[in-house]
């Protein structure tokens, strides 16, 4: 029996009554009503075509028929609990085994992000016996009371920082204390880890664990330098703890020449744990976090049995199955690799065109365009960054802002996403620029939650009796 369809009106009408009012949609202030999509395409109720640069979690394309035949054969044959013993959990794990460094070998399947994030954390608790963990500035890990005690993005807004959070500053070479013109911005960044631990050891604490994303999103679109992550596992090693590479967002070939962001720092860099979620089932809820042997007989010690209802099922690693399939089948990550770089060097172009483009960044399809009101003081365009975004929906383009001061335009389309796509965006942003030039000459007026726009601090530890910063 077909669900009855309500109009645009009467279905927001009811969403503004029965939804929790936190849960907030795309264009708020006039919504998208979507009723069907294929690929990297999304249709509204009228049937107006959007290109879809936002959906990072339909990672190989919406309702791609790879996927749902293998949901629906396997939904019709079993899905039953993960104690059962069944072939496809056993079989995805071999998969991705082979994606991930020797050492990563033991996986835990779970439904979110949010929820391997909270275990890796119970896991790095668990292995070292410490509990400090340090964080990137305006990081993001999940939804999860836990979570959000390590995510500066969200705990500066709420209860605050708890004394055994330590954030370390963002390896932005654009916007930190360390850019562009730096001869060693990895050292340099890394060496602020390294102050952070020192601190945290004349409180007489020790750490548990460093925990970033490989490629920090919601941080806004950063790289990270190459030899960074290697040189901070040194550090966190040294003072008993482990590395954490959070692979939510960026996993699964994103980043076109490498299966997993974390390899861009080289080939003799390896996390201790590694998170991944959202593109992992393609829309399906379906997560993991993948670790050491070691790291997991410490888990196993504990005594105490780790039970996922769901985690792992038939269905869910069927899918999963079927993900990793459609990406080498249709080579997903070349065309990442060759579509992404097609992108940026539009996006490149339009910078040399328009002096409110500050810096164009990205790796694949993890694409950034930070908008500026002042090229050389670096000053955030975030009124433009948001006007960019409502005139590109009225081109029917979707797209969001990302960063502290909101004012990074970012691409994180399905892997389908084509070249025609790319010079499509491209070109509308040229003109929607061109057509709105008086937006260069608006200022920014919103501040992020503390910090100058133009720098970031050596070094923040805060806690409840101190307020350090060192700039």
């Amino acid at each position: 029996m077909a669900l009855e369809m309500f109009r645009k009106e009467e279905t927001l009408a009811m969403r503004k009554k029965l939804i929790g009012q936190s849960c907030r949609l795309f264009y708020s202030d006039d919504p998208v009503k979507i009723v069907r999509a294929r690929g990297q395409y999304l249709y509204d109720e009228n049937g107006k075509r959007y290109l879809d640069c936002i959906s990072n979690v339909q990672h190989v394309g919406h309702c791609h028929p790879s996927i749902t035949q293998a949901a629906t054969t396997q939904m019709e044959l079993l899905n039953a609990n993960s104690r059962f013993l069944h072939d496809n959990i056993v079989q995805y794990a071999g998969r991705l085994a082979a994606t991930l460094p020797d050492k990563l070998r033991v996986f835990y399947f779970v439904n979110s992000g949010s929820e391997a994030n909270d275990l890796a954390l119970r896991l790095a608790h668990q292995y070292t016996q410490h509990e400090d963990v340090i964080v990137l500035d305006h990081a993001y890990h999940g939804h999860l009371t836990s979570l959000i005690d390590i995510s500066p993005y969200k705990f500066q807004k709420l209860t605050g920082q708890k004394e055994w959070v330590h954030v370390a500053p963002i390896p932005d070479t654009y916007r930190g204390i360390f850019r562009e013109d730096h001869p060693n911005p990895a050292q340099a960044y890394a060496d602020t880890v390294k102050d952070v631990i020192d601190k945290v050891h004349q409180k007489g604490r020790k750490v548990s664990a460093f925990f970033s994303e490989s490629l920090p999103s919601v941080g806004g679109q950063i790289l990270l330098p190459k030899g960074y992550s290697t040189k901070v596992a040194e550090y966190v090693r040294s003072a008993g703890g482990v590395f954490v590479a959070d692979e939510v967002q960026t996993g699964f070939g994103r980043v076109g020449s490498h299966f997993w962001a974390f390899q861009l720092q080289g080939d003799d860099f390896s996390p201790d744990i590694v998170t991944m979620g959202k593109p992992m089932g393609n829309g399906h809820p379906l997560s993991c976090v993948a670790t050491t042997a070691e790291i997991a007989g410490a888990f196993t010690a504990n005594g105490v049995e780790y039970f996922n209802t769901f985690g792992g099922n038939p269905v869910s690693c069927a899918i999963g199955l079927a993900v990793l399939d459609v990406i080498e089948k249709e080579d997903l990550r070349g065309n990442s690799s060759r579509v992404g770089g097609h992108l940026l060097d539009r996006l490149r172009e339009l910078q040399t065109k328009h002096p409110i483009i500050g810096d164009v960044r990205g790796v694949g399809l993890f694409v950034g365009l930070e908008m500026v009101t002042d090229k050389e003081q670096r000053t955030p365009a975030t009124d433009a960054a948001a006007q960019v975004v409502r005139r590109l929906k009225e081109e029917y383009i979707c797209v969001s802002t990302d960063g502290p001061w909101e004012n990074i335009v970012k691409f994180k389309p399905p892997m389908c996403f084509s070249m025609e796509d790319a010079d499509l965006v491209a070109d509308r942003i040229h003109h929607i620029l061109t057509d709105r030039n008086p937006m260069n000459e608006r200022t920014c007026n919103t501040q992020p939650n503390r910090l100058s726009p133009n720098r970031v601090p050596v070094v923040m530890l805060h806690h409840a009796d101190t307020k350090l910063i060192i700039t």
